[in-house]
């Protein structure tokens, strides 16, 4: 699986070979994006059910609240974004071996 996941999800769950625990959780964030009182009680014991923990699911829910309010910031700016998934690429190869911190620049 490549960078085309991410449209793969977005564009049809339904089909994707993902496992019930990641649909389940899918699910929330997807409630979660339209707002916070969508995410019912039967949400949450579908994704316990299929084997997330609680833990998963605070996750879930932050990290989907998170992006909500990410989004509604950066488009609030006027922002842009890179025109595909894979431009996104080297950035992060480069996060996930040197995190968020930028290299010190020196000059000689």
């Amino acid at each position: 699986m490549g960078v085309e996941l991410i449209d793969d999800i977005k564009n049809d769950i339904v089909q994707m070979p993902l496992s019930d625990k990641m649909r389940a959780l899918l699910n929330i964030a997807h409630k979660v994006q339209k707002g916070g009182k969508y995410v019912l009680t039967e949400d949450v014991q579908a994704a316990k059910e299929n084997g997330a923990t609680d833990r998963d699911i605070h996750d879930t829910v932050l990290i989907a609240a998170a992006f909500c309010m990410f989004n509604r910031y950066v488009d609030g700016l006027g922002t842009w974004t890179l025109p595909d998934n894979e431009s996104f690429m080297p950035m992060g190869v480069n996060m996930a071996h040197n995190g968020y911190v930028r290299k010190e620049i020196t000059t000689t």
